[in-house]
């Protein structure tokens, strides 16, 4: 499939509770890409963990991880080719040992996988030990796939609390930032979601994309947001999916009137 430009590129994000039942997982995720391109998205965004997910944490991660020509990511493929989508979703892929997994999120189409981000950051933080159960992600490239003459950037969930993870993925030439996230609820927790997910379209001027659990494990409020810090469409707490348009000449206006961009002094990585 060749994907050509667009003046405008509807995508969705997918709000909703993958469980311990692997087969049940595929089977939601199939249902919400027909709903979502039944309303006209070219990008389905799952959550993080949407392939196998328990809480707490526990051994039964590593015995479900899968590798990217497993069932999971198969399902992934197909359905995107029936549908004629792209579709990001995360999942627990196996790792160098038999006791932890990678925190894995995977872009795909009909004819495979686009890109690849295995979640460098983990969640140890607010009393949670992610590391526990999960190998990070090697620091470095950044992982990008495109439509329609825009280019997306992968990150996942804790990664959105440290900029230089965007930063990375926009000097890539990312014009949108998709999230998959487990975001656990905690005080004030829906606060920095939000807040977040804005900072990181208001400072790159870029689009955002954000898919999360719904409560009462993750804080829900998937959203996508505009260059401006914008919400265009997002779901409440509960299962549910938004559509909104991702547009080039949107960033443009935007950073027309506000180029830091361009002015900024400042590089990322070793020198």
């Amino acid at each position: 499939m060749t994907e050509t430009a667009s003046a405008a590129v509807p995508v969705a994000v997918c709000q909703f509770a993958p469980t311990s039942s692997r087969e049940g997982n595929r089977d939601r995720i199939a249902e919400l890409t027909a709903d979502a391109a039944a309303r006209g998205a070219r990008l389905i965004v799952f959550p993080e963990y949407s392939s196998y997910f328990v809480d707490p944490m526990d051994a039964t991660l590593a015995e479900n991880a899968e590798t990217l020509d497993g069932e999971f990511v198969s399902t992934l493929i197909a359905l995107a080719s029936d549908y004629g989508v792209m579709i990001v979703a995360g999942l627990a892929e196996r790792a160098s040992d038999a006791t932890h997994v990678r925190n894995t999120v995977v872009a795909v189409r009909g004819d495979g996988i686009l890109a690849t981000y295995r979640k460098q950051h983990l969640y140890d933080a607010f009393g949670q030990t992610e590391s526990d159960w999960v190998e990070a992600g090697e620091l470095g490239g950044a992982a990008t796939f495109e439509l329609a003459g825009l280019r997306f950037g992968l990150m996942t969930c804790y990664d959105l609390r440290f900029p230089e993870v965007s930063r990375t993925l926009i000097d890539a030439g990312a014009d949108a930032l998709v999230v998959p996230a487990e975001w656990v609820r905690g005080p004030l927790k829906e606060h920095h979601w939000t807040t977040l997910l804005a900072a990181r379209a208001i400072e790159n001027t870029a689009y955002v994309i954000a898919a999360d659990h719904p409560t009462p494990i993750g804080v829900g409020h998937s959203q996508i947001v505009d260059p401006q810090g914008v919400v265009l469409a997002g779901v409440g707490t509960s299962e549910g999916i938004a559509v909104a348009a991702v547009e080039r000449a949107a960033i443009e206006r935007v950073r027309a009137v506000n180029p830091s961009l361009r002015v900024r002094r400042y590089s990322v990585g070793p020198r």
